[in-house]
């Protein structure tokens, strides 16, 4: 397929430097994209790089994942009104490595054909360079002026950071130009691809490779993905969706794309999945059709899901989902590992209690006493003598039934439900 072609369809393009179309036609192309070992885990905010990298191994070209192993250490002042903090060394390792793994998801690194992905840091080339060595064969080809002039600097230097730019930051344009001229070199990559918020530090890139070798490289960027109410993406109240699932369960990953508005569904699809463009408009005909039903949110939750995780992570997330939206048994939750489950109830009303005083108590006395499920010991019998309690899923058949510690899930938890949704969740200490 027409990389370039398949990525504007898709509302992926948003600069192109003149010749990078020409280029992918004449030759198969070497290109990369940089990702920031910051944190040991990427996340959705990510996903629109990484598929780019996805669509332009499909197209037959090869591509080149960059961990920032060396950059990590600096930090990059595009699009931050305050300098990060700096890592130490072993942490910037560790998430180095987990990073890596998690682009496995995405990219085949196990191909032997040509254009097979390959990882990369740019650790392994600048440790041994001294400063010295790269003021003269790197600072002295792009001036001060050229650097001041990218936006990411200007608007740091123009009041907006209350601490300015320090010069650590400064240079990390220049930096990252020399991994493109690295990786010019040494791969014959030849195309830089980022985001929006990268063009400048990738036009420096090119800039250097034509002052220091006259040779020609190309940039390509991709927008900044923006809710259709123009707040950033990927952001939820308890912070950034991960695609570990140690940070973000699989429930709550899948959640978070089903609740995505009709309009952002419509265009999520096209950059988060690989889905044809036959299919996709075929899916937005049919949801609209039919809103209520969500089959674009339900299509794209389950497209992401199945990629960043597995096919068993979605199926468990929808086996969650139906523990608290529709009709579930017991085995459902007692499958549910102790993350999702506290996940699918995040939220609900919480009593902590004491080990000794639920094991051997009357459930009404736990539930109506001892915590404050039911406003009454009669109110709740009156509830269970209609059918309207149930503990994990399963209908209290007497309000005296005695609690025991095979009822807790995962040895601490207690589910109660309350009619059809009042939910409340003991955690016995």
């Amino acid at each position: 397929m027409n990389f370039v072609d398949e990525l504007r369809w898709r509302g992926m393009v948003h600069q192109l430097m003149p010749g990078t179309e020409e280029l992918l036609a004449r030759e198969q192309v070497t290109a990369y994209v940089g990702f920031d070992p910051t944190a040991d885990s990427l996340h959705i905010g990510h996903l629109c790089s990484i598929m780019i990298l996805r669509h332009f191994q499909r197209s037959g070209h090869k591509p080149l994942a960059l961990v920032g192993g060396a950059t990590g250490m600096i930090g990059d002042p595009s699009g931050k009104s305050a300098e990060r903090n700096l890592l130490t060394e072993e942490v910037l390792r560790h998430n180095e490595a987990c990073i890596k793994a998690q682009l496995g998801h995405f990219l085949d690194f196990d191909s032997a054909a040509p254009n097979g992905a390959e990882l990369v840091d740019n650790y392994d080339w600048m440790r041994d360079f001294t400063f010295l060595d790269f003021a003269r064969e790197v600072g002295k080809h792009i001036t001060v002026n050229y650097m001041m002039a990218k936006d990411s600097v200007k608007k740091r230097l123009n009041g907006e950071a209350r601490d300015g730019l320090s010069f650590t930051e400064f240079t990390y344009q220049l930096l990252q130009a020399y991994d493109f001229l690295h990786l010019y070199q040494t791969k014959n990559c030849k195309l830089q691809m980022g985001g929006s918020d990268q063009w400048g530090n990738i036009t420096t890139g090119s800039e250097l490779i034509r002052r220091t070798l006259g040779g020609e490289a190309y940039a390509l960027t991709c927008p900044l993905i923006t809710k259709s109410d123009g707040r950033k993406f990927g952001k939820t109240e308890s912070g950034n969706v991960w695609l570990d699932k140690r940070y973000t369960t699989p429930y709550t990953f899948y959640q978070f794309w089903l609740n995505v508005s009709d309009d952002d569904a419509a265009r999520y699809i096209k950059i988060f999945t690989s889905l044809g463009k036959e299919e996709i408009d075929a899916l937005i005909a049919e949801h609209s059709a039919d809103p209520g039903r969500r089959l674009l949110q339900k299509r794209l939750g389950e497209e992401v899901t199945c990629m960043v995780h597995s096919r068993e992570d979605y199926d468990m997330a929808i086996e969650a989902s139906n523990i608290l939206f529709g009709r579930a048994t017991k085995e459902s939750l007692v499958r549910l590992d102790e993350a999702t489950l506290l996940a699918v109830f995040d939220g609900v009303p919480r009593f902590e209690v004491a080990k000794d005083q639920a094991c051997g108590a009357k459930a009404v006395d736990l539930l109506a006493e001892t915590t404050k499920c039911f406003a009454s010991k009669g109110e709740m019998r009156k509830l269970v003598q209609g059918g309207g309690v149930s503990l994990n899923k399963e209908k209290l058949e007497t309000p005296d039934r005695l609690i025991t510690a095979d009822d807790l899930l995962d040895g601490k938890y207690l589910l109660v439900q309350r009619g059809k949704k009042n939910y409340f969740l003991l955690i016995v200490k």
